[in-house]
């Protein structure tokens, strides 16, 4: 059987389970318990995107790209997306404050002491 063939097979396969089904779906901090658990299982010098940023970049546009509009949450809610986008950066530049909450930016030059 080539790879194709097993591919068409695999799709229809998920394809057979309702979303509703899918724990995954329904769960998603499982979902990522799962995932970390997967990741922490791969050696970092075998993890190809973590080697290769250009790979996962087109990894991510691609899969982006197979998602229709209508169910892009990030295309439909922009509040959401800066949201989701300050969390990244502060994961990843170690933002945030003692309590936990994040710093805000405030655009130079904006006073907001003596507002009532």
């Amino acid at each position: 059987m080539n790879a194709e063939r097993q591919r068409q097979i695999a799709s229809m396969g998920g394809k057979a389970v309702p979303d509703e089904k899918r724990s995954f779906s329904q769960n998603r901090r499982l979902a990522a318990e799962a995932g970390r658990k997967g990741g922490q299982s791969v050696p970092g010098s075998k993890r190809s995107f973590s080697q290769n940023r250009e790979l996962a970049a087109v990894a991510g546009r691609k899969g982006g790209q197979s998602v229709p509009d209508e169910k892009r949450s990030f295309s439909q809610n922009p509040e959401l997306a800066a949201e989701a986008g300050r969390k990244g950066g502060q994961a990843s530049h170690g933002g945030g404050s003692a309590d936990g909450q994040a710093k805000v930016a405030t655009p130079k030059g904006s006073d907001t002491q003596g507002e009532a």
